[in-house]
C-alpha cells in the first residue's frame, strides 16, 4: 500500500527574526514567546504523526506528503532531522514563496519511491480590490516518478478567507484558474498524465473554487465524502471544515499493470492529535490558542490517500 499525505504544519516557524517578512510574533521576544524548545517540541509531535500516516494498513510511512505553512528551507531540514523521520530515507522539495508572512508550501518525499524529474514554483497573480497586488503563496509543481510511475503533484495553500468568505472568494478562485491553465500546459507535451492535486485549499469540496478544477472533467475529489457534521480536518466555532484534500485524475481509477489504484481517502485524526477534554474535544490539538502556548500539534488534521501498486 502506497500512502500519500497532506499536513498543514499550522506556522512552523524558526525563532529567527526574518526583517523581509511579518515573523516577529514567532521570535523568543515576540508575543508568542516562541523559543528553542518550543520549536522543537513542535518540530518532534509533526515528525511523529508524518510518520505515522497510513501505517494501519501499510509497512511504510507516506511516500509523499505535501506540507504548509512552512517558514523557510531550513525548518523542512530540521523537520526531517529529529528521531521520528532521521532514518527514513526522506527528501524534500521547497521554494520561498511572497507571502507577507513567509510561510510556503513543500513536498516531503521517500526516495525509496518517489524521484523528482523536474520542480518549480507557480506564481499565483492576484491583485485586490484596492488595486494592490496580494502577495500569497505559490502553488508547488513536482513532477516526479511513483514507484516507476510518472506523476505530476501539485503542493496549494490558496488564499484565506481571513478577511470574509464572499469578500476573499475571487482569490481562491483565480487560484484554480491559475493551477488549469498549468495543467492545460503540461498536457501540450504529457500525454494522460497522472495528476495528484493537494493541499489547503480554504474552500470546501463544494466551493466555486474547487469547482473551477471538477468542471474540466480531469479529476476525482475522493476528499467529497469525508466531511460530515462530526468529522472534517480542521474545526473553526466547534464547526468542521474539510480544506485539506487529496485530488487524483481519472487515470489513478485504474488496474493496468505497473501503474497506481486508489483505495482509500482518509482523515488522519487520531486522538493524540485531538483535544482531550472540554468544550473543544475532539478538535485538533494546536501549538497556540490566541497568544496562549497550549503545546499541540496543529489546528489542522492531516489528510491522505493510498493506493495499490499493480504488479
Amino acid at each position: 500500500m502506497v500512502t500519500i499525505a497532506f499536513y498543514n504544519l499550522e506556522n512552523l516557524f524558526d525563532t529567527i527574526d526574518d526583517p523581509t517578512t511579518l515573523d516577529d510574533d514567532y521570535t523568543p521576544k515576540g508575543v508568542k514567546r516562541w523559543t528553542n524548545n518550543r520549536y522543537k517540541k513542535k518540530l518532534f509531535k509533526l515528525s511523529s504523526t508524518m510518520s505515522q500516516i497510513g501505517t494501519h494498513n501499510s509497512d511504510n510511512p507516506p511516500a509523499l506528503v505535501g506540507i504548509a505553512e512552512v517558514e523557510n528551507e531550513t525548518v523542512v531540514i530540521d523537520l526531517l532531522n529529529t528521531a521520528n523521520t532521521e532514518n527514513i530515507n526522506y527528501a524534500y522539495v521547497h521554494y520561498d514563496s511572497p507571502d507577507e508572512r513567509g510561510i510556503d508550501t513543500g513536498l516531503i518525499y521517500h526516495k525509496d519511491h518517489f524521484t523528482v524529474i523536474h520542480s518549480e514554483p507557480i506564481h499565483v497573480h492576484i491583485i485586490n480590490t484596492n488595486g494592490e497586488k496580494d502577495y500569497t503563496r505559490d502553488i508547488l509543481y513536482v513532477h516526479g516518478k511513483l514507484n516507476g510511475e510518472e506523476v505530476h503533484v501539485f503542493v496549494n495553500h490558496w488564499p484565506s478567507k481571513r478577511e470574509g468568505k464572499i469578500s476573499t472568494d475571487y482569490k481562491r478562485i483565480e487560484a484554480a484558474k491559475v493551477l488549469v491553465n498549468f495543467i492545460e500546459k503540461l498536457e501540450e507535451k504529457y500525454p494522460n498524465p497522472n495528476y495528484i492535486i493537494m493541499g489547503d485549499f480554504n474552500d470546501s469540496p463544494k466551493s466555486d473554487s474547487i469547482k473551477v478544477l471538477m468542471d474540466t472533467n480531469k479529476f476525482y475529489n475522493p476528499s467529497d465524502h469525508l466531511l460530515t457534521f462530526e468529522k472534517g480536518s480542521a474545526s473553526y466555532k466547534r464547526k468542521w471544515s474539510l480544506f485539506d484534500q487529496i485530488i487524483i485524475s481519472h487515470s489513478f481509477l485504474n488496474y493496468e499493470k505497473g501503474t497506481h489504484s486508489f483505495v482509500e481517502a482518509n482523515i488522519f485524526d487520531e486522538h493524540f492529535l485531538t483535544e482531550f477534554d472540554g468544550k473543544f474535544k475532539g478538535t485538533p490539538f494546536r501549538t497556540y490558542v490566541g497568544r496562549k502556548y497550549v503545546g499541540g500539534y496543529s489546528d489542522h488534521f492531516p489528510v491522505f490517500l493510498q493506493f495499490k501498486y499493480n504488479e
